[in-house]
């Protein structure tokens, strides 16, 4: 009984206000202004309680830009073992998602799916601050049992 209620704490707690960290694993850097762009006062994802943390150990939900490098793989890992339980994975972006442009170069691994288990991706090349938004809206929604 104590276990079921301090999941379901730890969900409420998720949805209510998900702290977000943002990490690039090689990219052009075009999802990751478009990042910024959500956070900023004219799309307001703070109306949803989604707060830019700096550090992964406080962060809930984990955004990631770009295709997979060799190099970055193991930061990627060790980046989401530091995140605490109950944790989330977006991928941002066709690069994130597939590779994109670098599918097929000597250095990239492919998507982020490749290293981490991914929770949520939005497509687009880079996607706009709207589809980011209403992405991470329908996440929150799923996890806490469509009452948000």
């Amino acid at each position: 009984m104590l276990k079921e209620l301090s999941a379901k704490v730890f969900v409420t707690a998720l949805t209510r206000a998900p702290w977000v960290s943002h990490m690039n694993a090689g990219s052009c850097n075009g999802c990751d202004i478009e990042i910024v762009a959500a956070l900023t006062p004219r799309y307001d994802l703070e109306r949803f309680g989604i707060k830019l943390m700096g550090s992964p150990k406080h962060a809930d939900v984990l955004l990631c830009t770009g295709s997979v490098t060799r190099a970055m793989a193991p930061r990627l890992r060790r980046i989401y073992s530091q995140m605490a339980d109950p944790k989330v994975v977006v991928a941002i972006g066709g690069c994130a998602i597939s590779g994109g442009v670098y599918h097929k170069c000597y250095n990239a691994l492919g998507g982020i799916d490749k290293v981490l288990p991914v929770d949520l991706y939005i497509p687009g090349c880079p996607p706009r601050p709207e589809a980011i938004a209403f992405g991470v809206y329908k996440l929150l929604q799923k996890l806490g049992g469509n009452d948000i």
